[in-house]
């Protein structure tokens, strides 16, 4: 079958090509997912893109040196046995390539057509791809795959929960009171103490082992966490919520004189066309969408009514079929205040209940657009905490997901390495942040694209929604790197931006975006697997 009498030393070209494609995947993953950490901060207008694309950088790639070496330990070895392998390393490189180009391509069209798809799901695909050329299904490790197949399910569902339970204890308790300054400066320190505390547990329990996190016992993991949370709470409500509180004082004042001064302006020009129009009187008003271009006489028409001359005997008589016969003569000065103070009515001349219905309906928009809005304070209150939750979120992204661009990647530098298929070492830092480095890339040159149809285009973000969702999806996928099962953070994010968007107003989720992207997500395990076993095909019949 396969031989071992060739020299490592001869595919040292097959170790560079993995390389340069690791990084061309780690750069269409930055593309692709690392935007869903930072869409909804973009979508709520808390972040511009360029600030996104800075704290991405840092955050992801210090989550990929910090908790990468897990899941990328079960890309390297839990998919299938690669003791089969043993005596074919070289067989076993050219599957590794083939898994990060099949991945690679994959969600290269994915992102080029603005879809968010799990990056996780298309390089386990892959990796299923090649290896059913070489062995067929024999080695694959079924419960393995089974748990991270259930994982793909449970963790948008998961997310989701987490997501609105945040939500709905946010509207309770801060968006729904009167005055929702006082119990939104009151949760302050609770929320940043919540979101150090679960952020430092990921680290400090089964952490890395450069830092000796890995010897932390579980309890001292707990004690080190609640700790951190427990001086993050008392700095915020000593420093933060006094700011915050003459923050919101002084936005709001400023908002309040700003609304005082367009009422001043707008009863000073009514006086001046009181004074200006006095005494005139004009027979009927006809408006520019109602007056034919091409008629000369009704352009001196409506010229003579804002000059506030008077109309002749012919031309009240040329006026006359524009109106009803009984019309009587009206006051200009009155014309003005009534579109001064209410605007120009389209229900005025309507049918009682026709005008009735149209008032109903324009209070219901009215309400709608209400509720897509945080209140002012409101929003001042989690703009903050959103962009703290951004960075929590690109965290446990980098920790995940670079494992999908460096698992394979690693394996590779070990084959290499040692000759031999066994991997037990830990990833290496340098690969880590190689991987870290082209994530991030990504990011800054493509990722516009998938941050649009995240924070934008499927549902409306909010600063109180965006932080709920952030925490919710960053909870989960962080609980998932530290048992070293690779979910997709896409799922979980894309779960939890449906949920808090359905429960806060259901007519905001668009189902058909929605539709398509789940559609995307099946997709993506067979196209990535079908990408990988025809590359790995090739090499086979070619090296």
């Amino acid at each position: 079958m396969y031989v071992t009498s060739v020299s490592l030393t001869e595919y040292l070209w097959v170790l560079i090509v993995g390389f340069i494609i690791a990084f061309i995947l780690a750069f269409v993953i930055g593309a692709n997912d690392v935007a869903n950490s930072f869409a909804t901060s973009v979508g709520s207008k808390v972040l511009t893109l360029r600030g996104a694309c800075i704290l991405a950088t840092i955050f992801e790639t210090a989550g990929a040196v910090l908790l990468g070496s897990k899941v990328s330990s079960t890309i390297r070895q839990g998919i299938f046995n690669i003791s089969l392998y043993e005596g074919q390393e070289e067989v076993l490189m050219l599957g590794e390539v083939s898994a990060l180009g099949g991945s690679f391509i994959w969600l290269f069209i994915a992102t080029f057509v603005r879809l968010p798809v799990s990056t996780t799901h298309s390089i386990v695909g892959a990796m299923i791809g090649f290896h059913l050329v070489v062995f067929g299904t024999y080695g694959l490790h079924w419960n393995e795959l089974i748990k991270i197949v259930i994982s793909w399910f449970t963790s948008p569902a998961l997310s989701g929960v987490i997501s609105c339970i945040l939500f709905v204890i946010v509207k309770w308790c801060i968006i729904d009171q009167e005055d929702s300054v006082k119990p939104g400066l009151m949760s302050l320190p609770i929320f940043y103490a919540l979101t150090i505390t679960i952020n430092t547990f990921s680290i400090f329990y089964n952490g890395p082992e450069m830092l000796g996190f890995d010897k932390i016992p579980l309890w001292g993991a707990f004690v080190l966490s609640f700790g951190v949370g427990i001086i993050v709470a008392i700095a915020v409500q000593i420093f933060a919520v006094p700011w915050m509180r003459k923050k919101i004082e002084g936005e709001c004042s400023n908002a309040e004189n700003e609304e005082d001064d367009d009422e001043r302006v707008g009863l000073t020009s009514r006086e001046n066309l009181d004074e200006n129009q006095s005494g005139n009187t004009v027979y009927g008003t006809v408006t520019d969408h109602e007056r034919p271009k091409s008629d000369e006489n009704d352009s001196q028409d409506v010229q003579s009514v804002t000059t506030g001359t008077e109309f002749t005997d012919d031309q009240r008589e040329s006026q006359k079929p524009l109106q009803s016969t009984d019309t009587e003569y009206t006051s200009t000065t009155e014309k003005y205040e009534n579109a001064a103070e209410n605007g120009p009515s389209l229900t005025d001349d309507m049918p009682k209940d026709d005008k009735d219905e149209t008032e109903n309906k324009d209070k219901k928009e009215e309400k709608d657009r209400g509720k897509r809005t945080d209140p002012p304070e409101v929003a001042i209150l989690f703009k903050f905490l959103q962009i703290l939750s951004a960075c929590f979120g690109g965290f446990a992204h980098g920790g995940n997901d670079v494992s999908n661009a460096i698992g394979p990647l690693t394996a590779l530098w070990f084959i290499y390495k040692d000759g031999s298929v066994s991997q037990e070492t830990a990833t290496p830092l340098w690969i880590l942040l190689y991987g870290g480095v082209g994530i991030s890339i990504g990011l800054w040159v493509w990722g516009y694209r998938v941050i649009q149809t995240v924070g934008e285009d499927l549902t409306v973000v909010t600063p109180s929604s965006g932080f709920t969702i952030e925490l919710g999806s960053a909870t989960t996928v962080l609980m998932a790197s530290n048992i070293g099962v690779p979910i997709s953070s896409t799922h979980c994010k894309i779960g939890s931006v449906v949920s808090v968007g359905w429960v806060r107003e259901r007519r905001s989720v668009d189902w058909r975006l929605f539709m398509n992207i789940v559609i995307a997500w099946f997709i993506t395990v067979p196209a990535s697997g079908a990408v990988s076993a025809g590359l790995m095909a090739i090499l086979l019949h070619t090296v």
